[in-house]
């Protein structure tokens, strides 16, 4: 299974993350939060990427994808371990809809 490390903290795939970024807008900087399920983790050294995918309101889902290493990551901390992942990538998970496309 894959993992990710960021500073003292360890995710897999299938976790669910929640991520807490810095957002600029315009002069103000502030704080974001994205809650979703780990589906992808690609790259090596310094291009290591990862995907977090939730389902917004309406029944939209919504993935975002970050670098690592960006700046503005402030903390990725595991809400929810995975019970049972057997794949690398979950875009499966994309034709899913309703509570089955956060069951992992």
């Amino acid at each position: 299974m894959l993992s990710l490390q960021f500073k003292d903290n360890s995710v897999d795939i299938g976790d669910t993350v929640r991520i807490k970024s810095t957002i600029v807008e315009g002069g103000k900087t502030r704080a974001q939060t994205f809650k979703g399920l780990l589906i992808a983790i690609s790259g090596r050294g310094e291009n290591r990427t990862f995907k977090v995918r939730h389902i917004g309101p309406q029944g939209i889902g919504v993935e975002r994808t970050w670098p690592l290493n960006a700046k503005s990551l402030v903390d990725v901390e595991r809400v929810k371990p995975a019970k049972k992942v057997r794949r690398a990538k979950l875009y499966y998970l994309r034709d899913l809809t309703g509570k089955m496309a956060t069951r992992v």
